[in-house]
């Protein structure tokens, strides 16, 4: 216990002391592991749900949802995702710049273009971090969010359909795993090529118009299906919390309950 005192206000911090419930009558009245706590105002900074061995134990969802507070789901967010299908092992540790976007029922709800690290499980990286909480939160509604992955942000399909035809041009005699070459790392182009359906060992010379542009459409539109998110143990922070039409936005004190502040991650931000 730390005491002090500064210009006759007496701060006292306590450590180790598990707050298990908080009432308020006149004043408020904080049960803790260490016996009662009385004061005018009680601020609720207790971090959310994320990284529970730094102590977030979402335990100040509950308090404020005892005093009316409404809570909206809260999910990992800033976290890894896992992704449907058997070839992730084969591209595990790749990087690659990507563009990563998260759709649901095929409307888009988030994009970001960054180095995306594929996994033994799925997708992670900066882009995957980013958008993650709409998967999250689809998930959490029991709907089925799809990444999308553009391999080749820079172009364009009409314009990536082009260049591989003056790449054709060029490399005739490659085969089509050959011909790739250069453009992605060597473990991501079997799997291109077979969402493709073209076999590896074709002669590029032999491949027509529109089997270029069903490679040109995955390269842009490599789709996977997210069934998980990692979970909070992994997660960097979390989506969710005390909504904030509920709180005063300058002083952050509680529109439900006079003198009750609620401030950092407990917020629906």
């Amino acid at each position: 216990v730390l005491i002090m005192e500064l210009k006759r206000l007496h701060v006292e911090v306590r450590l180790s002391t598990k707050v298990l419930g908080i009432e308020k009558r006149r004043d408020f009245l904080v049960k803790t592991s260490e016996g009662n706590l009385r004061g005018d105002a009680v601020i609720l900074a207790t971090g959310g749900k994320a990284s529970p061995a730094l102590g977030s134990d979402g335990s100040g969802y509950a308090f404020a949802k005892s005093f009316g507070h409404s809570i909206s789901p809260v999910v990992p967010a800033l976290v890894q995702l896992h992704g449907k299908g058997t070839f992730f092992k084969n591209v595990a540790g790749v990087r690659v710049n990507a563009e990563v976007s998260i759709y649901v029922d095929g409307r888009r709800l988030a994009s970001d273009t960054g180095e995306l690290q594929l996994t033994n499980y799925g997708i992670s990286g900066i882009p995957v971090f980013q958008v993650s909480r709409y998967a999250a939160l689809a998930l959490q509604e029991k709907a089925v969010p799809t990444a999308v992955l553009d391999f080749m942000p820079e172009y364009s399909v009409e314009g990536l359909c082009s260049f591989f035809g003056n790449r054709k041009e060029s490399n005739p005699v490659k085969t089509a795993e050959e011909f790739l070459v250069g453009m992605f790392n060597k473990k991501l182009i079997p799997i291109l090529l077979r969402a493709s359906g073209i076999r590896g060992n074709i002669p590029v010379k032999d491949l027509e118009e529109p089997q270029l542009k069903r490679l040109a459409s995955k390269c842009k539109t490599f789709e996977v299906e997210i069934t998980a998110v990692n979970p909070f143990e992994q997660a960097q922070v979390c989506a969710g919390g005390v909504r904030t039409s509920e709180i005063h936005d300058t002083t952050m004190e509680s529109r439900i309950v006079e003198n009750l502040y609620i401030t950092g991650e407990l917020l629906d931000i």
